[in-house]
């Protein structure tokens, strides 16, 4: 399969994913431009994972290009343009594509990934070295969801809706200084930001080396968030929720 992160506004991908017989869905077109520009026939799909603006801004705009086209989304009434709403435990399967439906509640309480054809869909749920913000869920919501999404394939390729990475690696190397894998990865994050190249997608093994906020067990992190914010280490969720709220105030 063939897989490309188009730029959007400063930091947005949009994810094309194409098979080998030419099939191709879309994920997340906050704007149309981008998606009109590399395709002159419509997709199958578009996979939406929340509700969010810059995740679905362009999908009126593609409809007028592509009537036809179809929308899965969540079951959340924000979302208005949707073909067919899917839920946590379901599985989408249509021409040939076949995706796992999972619920990770945190950045919206609806957020859901689309897991499948060896790819992780995540939104703004999960990103290089980081998390999204909590706009609606809970700590626990989220560290379960991050949990959840540490649970697939460690060679799973993560697509993440933003190019955050290299922030992302300055906060981590905070957190975890003596992280060799860590280390690795930022300096490959600053090699590819250089060329002008995308850090995505990245595997979930790279990342459960070297992202704090999926490694909240892990006795540099719960140490090194005990001793920036006084919480229990023995406390996933008061280390979540502390971890995340340092990184909401980090500036590099």
């Amino acid at each position: 399969m063939r897989l490309e992160p188009l730029p959007a506004f400063d930091d947005n991908y949009i994810w094309v994913l194409t098979r080998p017989d030419g099939r191709t869905l879309v994920v997340d077109p906050g704007d149309a431009g981008p998606v009109l520009e590399a395709m002159d026939d419509g997709p199958d799909l578009v996979l939406l994972t929340h509700h969010h603006a810059d995740h679905i801004g362009g999908v009126a705009a593609l409809r007028d290009r592509w009537p036809s086209l179809r929308i899965v989304a969540p079951v959340d009434p924000r979302i208005p343009f949707a073909d067919q709403r899917v839920a946590d435990g379901e599985t989408l399967e249509r021409d040939g594509w076949h995706f796992e439906i999972l619920a990770v509640p945190g950045h919206t309480e609806t957020h859901i990934a689309f897991f499948g054809h060896g790819h992780l869909f995540c939104g703004d749920t999960l990103f290089s070295l980081g998390c999204g913000r909590l706009f609606e869920g809970t700590p626990a919501q989220m560290l379960a969801s991050l949990d959840r999404l540490a649970a697939l394939p460690a060679q799973t390729l993560v697509c993440c809706g933003h190019e955050y990475s290299r922030s992302n690696a300055a906060f981590a190397r905070t957190v975890d200084p003596d992280n060799a894998a860590l280390r690795r990865r930022e300096q490959e994050i600053t090699a590819m930001r250089s060329a002008h190249r995308p850090t995505l997608p990245v595997t979930l093994h790279a990342e459960l080396a070297c992202n704090p906020f999926l490694r909240t067990g892990a006795p540099a992190v719960r140490e090194a968030v005990a001793a920036h914010a006084g919480v229990d280490p023995d406390d996933r969720v008061a280390v979540f929720a502390a971890l995340r709220r340092w990184k909401d105030g980090f500036r590099a």
